[in-house]
């Protein structure tokens, strides 16, 4: 289970930060112990715990800014990835979504 923090004290710590893959937070060295992260450098404190690190991270942020993503396609592009896109939604079982698109190609 990935570790909510986790302390690297070897004698060159910055050489084995390519080989952390989940962590909440590292603590880099013989002088950086958890307790000084925890409580007096400034580090989050906020971590994931119960193994989350695998596909979490500590809170940040990035937390509290919400986020929109935009997506344009033009009439040309969508008759070009129509048929691809309502073949998946049929292997899917979604036909709502099928149908979505080929009502916008009859239309043309």
């Amino acid at each position: 289970m990935p570790p909510e923090h986790l302390e690297i004290q070897v004698t060159d710590p910055l050489s084995y930060l390519g080989k952390v893959r989940n962590a909440g937070s590292v603590f880099l060295g013989h002088y950086t112990p958890e307790a000084l992260g925890d409580y007096y450098a400034g580090p989050n404190h906020v971590l994931p715990t119960s193994g989350t690190a695998r596909f979490s991270s500590g809170l940040s942020v990035d937390d509290f800014v919400k986020k929109t993503t935009y997506l344009y396609y033009s009439e040309s592009a969508l008759t070009e990835a129509g048929q691809d896109v309502i073949n998946i939604a049929n292997q899917e079982q979604l036909e709502g979504h099928g149908l979505a698109i080929s009502k916008r190609l009859e239309e043309k």
